[in-house]
């Protein structure tokens, strides 16, 4: 939403009969070098004992009150940019499947413990250098569909992606065909699919990946293509590591509908205005 965060809590829940206490320091550690990372300071928390282990963090930031980015202005023509891959919640399932090794293991970790933080200042960057960023929303536990949807509902407008442009975590579609898909993508897709038009002709795995509740999700900012580009450009130029993509763009139509394509149905320029 264009905030900068300042201070942080932890917020902890600890089975103590039945964890090592020092998982728990390890866990506080790591959520320290993420604090640092952003930029904010850990100024204290509160834990508990509980059955099961949870942490979160609790964070105080700032925004200009002109600066505050919402998922309800996305217009037509802007283009759709997203800055992570998808694809954790069907790994993480086969990973607790004992069907996925501890490279892929490795991978995701890694994808989930990369902060917005390039991308957001890319984007703040090109602000200041006169582009406009329309909307912006962060893709976590509706999946890329369901936040999508919320964008476009928000701003009266519709959508339609290409599913060769949307980038995925190496090996997530191979696990759904293989029918190994997290409960929450299957009840992700049966709520938005009333919004869902898929055009690509082809079956429904795109269907489930864009269904797939993400960890750790990354933007997905609509903006005109010179801000896209914009931010693409700037994002290479501060070395971030994650694949990320143009995936489509707003177009006027049905309140809140998605439609799923291949980019061979691209929109001519012509139609885009």
């Amino acid at each position: 939403m264009g905030g900068k965060p300042l201070l942080a809590m932890n917020i902890l829940a600890c089975p103590i009969k039945s964890m090592d206490a020092g998982i728990f320091r390890e866990i506080i550690r790591g959520g320290l070098s993420k604090i640092e990372e952003a930029g904010a300071l850990l100024v204290g928390g509160h834990s508990v004992e509980d059955n099961e282990l949870k942490y979160g963090l609790s964070v105080t930031g700032v925004v200009h009150p002109d600066r505050v980015l919402l998922n309800s202005g996305a217009k037509p023509g802007d283009r759709l940019l997203l800055t992570k891959p998808l694809g954790t919640g069907i790994l993480s399932t086969a990973i607790k499947g004992n069907l996925a090794g501890p490279e892929v293991e490795k991978q995701i970790t890694e994808i989930m413990a990369t902060l917005n933080r390039i991308g957001a200042e890319a984007m703040e960057w090109a602000r200041d250098n006169g582009h406009q960023i329309h909307a912006c929303t962060d893709v976590t536990g509706f999946g890329l569909l369901g936040h999508l949807h919320e964008m476009t509902a928000a701003s009266k407008v519709s959508a339609r992606i290409y599913s060769d442009h949307i980038p995925l975590i190496p090996g997530c579609l191979d696990f759904v065909a293989m029918g190994i898909i997290p409960e929450g993508a299957y009840t992700n897709r049966k709520f938005y699919k009333q919004w869902l038009k898929n055009l690509s002709g082809g079956d429904d795995t795109m269907e489930m990946v864009l269904a797939d509740p993400q960890t750790s999700g990354g933007l997905l900012i609509a903006a005109p293509p010179e801000a896209v580009r914009a931010i693409l450009a700037k994002m290479k130029e501060l070395a971030y590591p994650l694949a990320c993509a143009d995936i489509g763009e707003i177009r006027a139509g049905e309140e809140g509908l998605v439609e799923l394509a291949d980019s061979n149905q691209a929109l001519s320029s012509a139609e885009m205005r």
